[in-house]
């Protein structure tokens, strides 16, 4: 690029193109006004959003509430100072001026308080701008007279209007306030929260319902059991018959090794899953097909592996524990990314789980139960040992009583026998078969059940936790604004400085905020929308050209990277245009006789970006008002109509006086 004297720059600021960024939207409603609101209610939003750096709403406010009967000199001075908020006398309308010299004259029938006096004060503010020094030193007692909170909002709020050698006077004061307030209220440890979205709740995989197995076992379980019963009533019944006592002892060993078969089986084959999961396994529901690796699982498998090699329990490092915890974070991953893949659901939604279920694994790795469920579902040899062996001594109860029964008798009781030891032996491994099946799935359940509730139970409660620590540090709207105004302040400070430049030098000056390329960016509904990083580019505009500086800031620590500086004359800017796309957003793109064309990004899309109920025009005329965009819009556009000739309408020593009404 090239200034108008033939100086060469190259900058990252300049020509700067971003893509449409993702947006939070804060669940508030600090700027919801309902219909039927009294104007009480109306007045103090529209206060709040004129602290919050929305002005040209706060206006709307604060004059719908004036023309229901709410008036006074506290609401008037605010309404003076939204109408001058952001912008010079040249912006105003005619009825505005009118309105305003309307005000001036009905100061005096107010009660006299802090708020008279500081309206009163403004408007004679107003009336001495583009006088000489000597003119402006008993309004500027009056001022610092004034008590802070008031004095505070002049000097903010009539920025633009307060130029010359008025605002020479004024300027160590503003610096002063905006030096001390710059790092206000720990900034650098609560800006990221403004960006951080809403956690969604907290979801557990829930319990598998039974399986249509287990529902068919349980079906045909009574039919074997009772062949079962008749089978073995049968041939107890052939025993005793033939001998009583030896019976007698057959049974009581049967049933005492059927009932350890029993415990020990439940123990065995009525817990143990078919196939075994490690700790964390996760069967996909049924319910929710999806590829494997689509592109939600693969980010949410990053993000595992990010803060698995971030918390590390002692003795690991980030790589032996990530070999360590291959399975566990596979079956958590595909746990997360089944449960939560909608399709409007960001996985920066859900980092708060994924963070703490890494944690989660590292305490339970140092408590030693990382893998507790895959050795409590291990049965123990000696319940094995037990089992094989109580159902070898009920084998051979049932063979000794069949041989009771069969022993000296004629036929046909030997084949009745026989026929009631098969029956028994058929049924009965049926039966065991299908209440194994019956037990073993309701185990299951059960068992799922429970670790579901567990696990929800502590995710909600690290949710709970996640969310009162984003709504305790998340800066207010008007902290947010304050800190961006102390930057913008101090910035023009370093700018007048390296140039050598005084105000009473300027004709006028412009801020434009922009997003920088791969910002987050966040909002209240009805606010601007705010970002991590910014572009600011000012416009000092003297009676030799247009001195423009621009740079990179850092929000969360107001550190600044890649500033350019370039000169143009007045002759030099050929045309300003505006492009809208609904898709990109808006871009501001200067025309110079002897240069390359630069676009500036102002804005971002947010059509899909919306809050209920809110207007994307509305909201996008929000954003674009609080980026500086309609005041730097108007002065380039200007300039570029009128060249020179645009000096001597704008010139503050020859302003057009402010007349006080009678």
């Amino acid at each position: 690029m090239s200034d108008s004297h033939g100086a060469a720059y190259s900058s990252a600021a300049y020509d700067s193109n971003v893509g449409m960024q993702a947006g939070v939207i804060h669940k508030s409603n600090v700027y919801f006004v309902h219909p039927d609101a009294s104007p009480q209610e109306k007045y103090r939003v529209g206060v709040r959003l004129l602290e919050d750096g929305n002005p040209s709403r706060a206006r709307e406010m604060i004059t719908d509430a004036i023309a229901h009967g709410h008036t006074g000199a506290e609401v008037r001075f605010h309404w003076v100072l939204a109408v001058f908020s952001a912008r010079t006398y040249h912006d105003l309308s005619a009825e505005e001026v009118q309105r305003l010299r309307y005000v001036s004259g009905i100061v005096r029938t107010y009660p006299e308080d802090e708020w008279k006096q500081a309206l009163r004060v403004t408007f004679d503010l107003l009336a001495v701008l583009g006088t000489t020094s000597g003119e402006t030193g008993s309004v500027l007692k009056q001022l610092q007279d004034l008590p802070s909170l008031q004095r505070n909002a002049i000097l903010r709020h009539l920025d633009l209007m307060l130029t010359g050698g008025l605002k020479d006077d004024l300027w160590a004061e503003t610096l002063e306030r905006a030096g001390a307030e710059r790092f206000g209220n720990d900034r650098d440890r609560r800006v990221w929260a403004y960006f951080e979205p809403p956690p969604i709740g907290a979801r557990a995989t829930p319990p598998r319902p039974i399986s249509a197995a287990a529902a068919a076992a349980q079906a045909a379980l009574p039919v074997r059991a009772v062949l079962f019963l008749v089978s073995s009533v049968s041939l107890v019944a052939l025993a005793l018959l033939e001998n009583p006592t030896r019976a007698t002892v057959e049974l009581l060993v049967a049933l005492g090794a059927g009932r350890a078969a029993a415990r020990g089986g439940l123990r065995w084959w009525g817990r143990e899953s078919r196939p075994n999961h490690a700790v964390g396994a996760v069967v996909p529901q049924p319910h929710s097909p999806a590829p494997a690796e689509d592109g939600f699982t693969k980010r949410v498998r990053n993000k595992f592996d990010h803060y698995f090699s971030v918390r590390t329990p002692h003795g690991f490092t980030p790589d032996t524990w990530l070999t360590h915890t291959t399975d566990v974070r596979g079956d958590l991953a595909a746990e997360i990314a089944d449960l939560y893949r909608e399709s409007r659901t960001s996985v920066d939604r859900v980092t708060w789980l994924i963070r703490y279920l890494a944690e989660d694994a590292r305490n339970r790795h140092n408590n030693g139960t990382l893998f507790d469920q895959y050795r409590q579902d291990r049965t123990p040899a000696r319940v094995k040992v037990l089992t094989v062996t109580a159902l070898a001594v009920l084998g051979a109860a049932a063979l000794s009583g069949f041989v009771t029964a069969v022993s000296g008798a004629e036929q046909p009781r030997p084949l009745w026998a026989f026929l009631a030891l098969l029956g028994a032996a058929w049924s009965g491994h049926a039966a065991t078969h299908l209440w194994l099946e019956v037990r073993r799935e309701r185990h299951r359940v059960t068992r799922e059940t429970q670790r579901y509730q567990e696990q929800l139970a502590a995710r909600q409660i690290a949710h709970q936790r996640w969310k009162a620590l984003l709504d305790e540090t998340r800066p207010s709207e008007q902290e947010m604004e304050t800190w961006l105004t102390c930057d913008k302040t101090l910035f023009v400070d370093e700018a007048l400085r390296h140039h050598r430049l005084a105000w009473r030098d300027l004709i006028t000056h412009s801020i434009l905020v922009a997003p920088a390329p791969s910002s987050k960016r966040g909002r209240s509904p009805g606010g601007p929308w705010r970002y991590s990083h910014y572009v600011i580019h000012l416009f000092l505009f003297t009676r030799d050209g247009i001195r423009e500086i621009s740079s990179e800031f850092k929000f969360s620590d107001a550190t600044r990277k890649n500033e350019q500086r370039s000169n143009y004359r007045f002759d030099a800017l050929s045309s300003v245009q505006v492009t809208e796309n609904v898709d990109v957003g808006y871009d501001l793109e200067l025309v110079l006789t002897n240069g390359p064309a630069r676009k500036f990004r102002v804005k971002d899309a947010d059509a899909h970006q919306l809050a209920p109920d809110e207007d994307a025009q509305e909201i996008s005329e929000i954003s674009l008002s609080a980026a500086g965009f309609t005041h730097t819009f108007r002065l380039l556009e200007g300039i570029a109509a009128d060249g020179k000739g645009w000096i001597e309408r704008h010139d503050p020593d020859d302003l057009p006086r402010f007349q006080i009404a009678d």
